[in-house]
């Protein structure tokens, strides 16, 4: 029995209980309050805290070039040529500006309303957050033509305040920063160059005229490194996006205006494509779940092109008006926002807040719009035709998705298509989406019945790269798929309805088996694009060899595990081992495929994220597209990568 002093004890609870964390201890103890994680993803975010610093710089009008350097030892630096940090003593520290600002959380001239009119790092915290989570941080200043300089260490302790260590000419100012990622803080200390090459584009279409050059000093052959500069800003953005679509007009509409310190603009162009890309930024910033910014432009286009159908006799009075998804059918558009004050709502914070940011995203898009159909009327003609096909599309998958909506499961069931799970809780559920009828048996043989559903594909589905939804939905793959996933499609689309946490695509390791898994990517992230985004679409790894020796077998994913393993055993074992190539999934029995490719304790599975939006789309578009040229050109610059060819 627990006496009663030890009782009180455990009820003790005052002010000694509460831990006071001083300074950058706080961002240790919990990196991912200030970077969200502490993998790959925060890894990065680390270089966008400090390239952000010198965005703003950018934004103020005193910078226009950046330099982000990956050094060989995996440190990074980053150049710019703004006005330089302070480098006097702060009143309220008593420290050097400079120290000031890589020490003291929010502490930046982001708060007054004085150091910068607008600014992407919102709250002050990027360079400090930096500092507490870096082995080493270095900090030059060039300012009043000298050359300031700072170390710190170990989380951010100061190594000696700042001192000045040289000269350099009057007119030369910037800051140069080369901070060392802490190994005790990130699971992975390694940057990736395309990682940081997809977000410092982005960031050069954002701020049109800035140069950002990116260098790999770990890859000896790149000197230079690549410059990214465009003075067309966000029009570039479009060309780029659409640069393996055929756009339906030459022109890029670049629309822009400002009201009360907030500026905006809007640069669109539509294509022949069925899938729309409508990207939003406020202060560079993506905003993925959209906003004011983003609800303004919608709104405004919708009304716009249905006033100018009208008007122009194109849509007559019998026929319905269109909706927002027929006239961004085919819309390449970037939306960007420079706020002074933003607000951001969400989990993630991704969706833009400023409710009389709506007014003006509405006024500025919708006059200038007007005037550009307008003036050129056969564009305007071409745009209003194509709103008009999306519309009896979309009438037409109506009726398509009503079939599917009457379609039960155990109909599905019925034809012998779906072998469903006996659980009903999606969260253990998963759906194996296997090749061929052959595969498909063996799969259901040798499943758990009780959480592993199967669907086997008779043969290829339809490419959606190319058709619209209604020609989709009369797939009768297509609509298979849907009823087993009970999401639904389009704007019915409903991700809490999802009846499985895993759904595992499983092909054969050939030509085929890729061209079916690619399919069937491109209709999830066409149609379904929320499910993959939510991390629930996996590809199943078979292995390619079987290793045996004595009483032990091992399978092996590909060449190097099993040069790997080969080397791990020993001489007088490795000189009897039985090297089999695995056969494709419908050679392989249930025992086999379930020990090989399903067994949740052994099967090794490859989650599809998409981190970047738009090297994905572009990726789909260049494989599964109609134009040739972009496809050849992609297969001739990749071929020298292939290995282990199927002929």
């Amino acid at each position: 029995m627990v006496k009663m002093e030890e009782k009180l004890q455990e009820q003790h609870y005052d002010a000694s209980d509460i831990q006071v964390l001083e300074g950058l201890e706080a961002v240790r103890k919990r990196p991912g309050m200030y970077i969200g994680t502490t993998d790959i993803k925060g890894l990065h975010h680390l270089v966008w805290e400090i390239v952000d610093n010198a965005i703003d710089e950018a934004l103020a009008g005193y910078c226009n070039n950046i330099e982000v350097i990956i050094n060989k030892d995996n440190s990074i630096t980053v150049k710019d040529d703004g006005r330089g940090i302070p480098v006097d003593i702060h009143p309220k520290t008593k420290k050097s500006t400079v120290e000031t600002v890589y020490t003291v959380l929010h502490a930046g001239g982001k708060f007054g309303g004085g150091g910068y009119k607008v600014s992407g790092g919102l709250h002050g915290v990027g360079a400090s957050v930096v500092n507490a989570l870096s082995s080493w941080v270095e900090v030059k200043v060039y300012k009043n033509g000298e050359v300031n300089y700072i170390r710190f260490e170990n989380g951010g302790h100061t190594v000696e305040p700042l001192k000045v260590i040289d000269k350099c000419s009057d007119n030369r100012t910037g800051t140069t920063v080369t901070f060392k990622p802490d190994p005790d803080i990130f699971d992975s200390e390694v940057y990736d160059y395309e990682i940081l090459k997809v977000r410092i584009r982005e960031l050069a279409f954002l701020n049109k005229g800035l140069a950002i050059t990116l260098r790999d000093d770990r890859d000896e052959e790149d000197t230079t490194g690549e410059k990214f500069l465009y003075e067309g800003g966000i029009s570039e953005y479009v060309r780029f996006i659409n640069q393996e679509k055929t756009p339906i007009h030459e022109a890029i509409i670049h629309l822009s205006g400002e009201e009360d310190n907030v500026m905006f603009e809007v640069a669109m162009q539509y294509n022949s494509g069925y899938n729309d890309n409508i990207y939003s930024f406020v202060n560079n910033i993506n905003t993925h779940d959209g906003g004011t910014h983003e609800e303004g432009v919608r709104r405004a286009l919708t009304r716009v092109i249905n006033s100018y159908a009208k008007k122009n006799n194109i849509l007559k009075e019998k026929d319905d008006s269109l909706t927002g998804d027929d006239v961004k059918e085919g819309l390449t558009m970037i939306i960007s926002c420079k706020h002074p004050n933003p607000q951001f709502e969400g989990q993630t914070k991704g969706r833009l807040g400023n409710s009389e940011v709506r007014k003006l995203a509405d006024n500025v898009f919708s006059q200038g719009f007007e005037r550009f159909l307008l003036e050129n009327p056969e564009e305007a003609k071409t745009i209003v035709n194509k709103a008009m096909l999306a519309c009896r599309a979309r009438n037409a998958a109506r009726k398509a998705r009503e079939i599917t909506r009457k379609s039960d499961l155990a109909t599905t069931n019925f034809f012998g298509k779906l072998s469903d799970c006996k659980s009903k809780d999606p969260n253990v559920s998963e759906i194996f989406i296997v090749e061929g009828d052959s595969a498909g048996g063996s799969a259901k043989k040798g499943r758990d019945s009780m959480t592993q559903a199967i669907l086997p594909l008779r043969g290829k589905i339809l490419n959606v790269e190319k058709a619209r939804l209604d020609k989709a939905l009369s797939n009768e793959e297509i609509r298979t798929i849907i009823t087993a996933f009970g999401t639904g499609i389009g704007e019915e689309f409903d991700l809490s309805k999802l009846r499985y946490n895993k759904i595992i695509i499983m092909t054969d390791a050939d030509v085929d088996g890729s061209h079916i898994r690619v399919l069937l990517l491109t209709l999830f992230y066409r149609f379904f694009k929320p499910i993959v985004e939510a991390g629930h679409v996996y590809a199943a790894q078979p292995p390619l060899f079987r290793i045996m020796h004595g009483k032990t077998r091992k399978y092996v994913l590909n060449e190097e595990e099993k040069e790997a393993y080969l080397a791990s055993l020993p001489e007088n074992v490795r000189s009897r081992v039985e090297i089999a190539r695995m056969k494709g999934l419908g050679e392989m029995d249930a025992e086999e495929l379930n020990e090989t490719t399903m067994d949740i304790e052994k099967r090794v599975l490859r989650k599809i994220t998409v981190d970047d939006c738009v090297s994905a789309d572009a990726i789909f578009s260049k494989l599964m597209g109609d134009e040739v040229e972009p496809r050849r050109n992609f297969i001739e610059e990749n071929a020298r990568f292939v290995q282990n060819l199927d002929v």
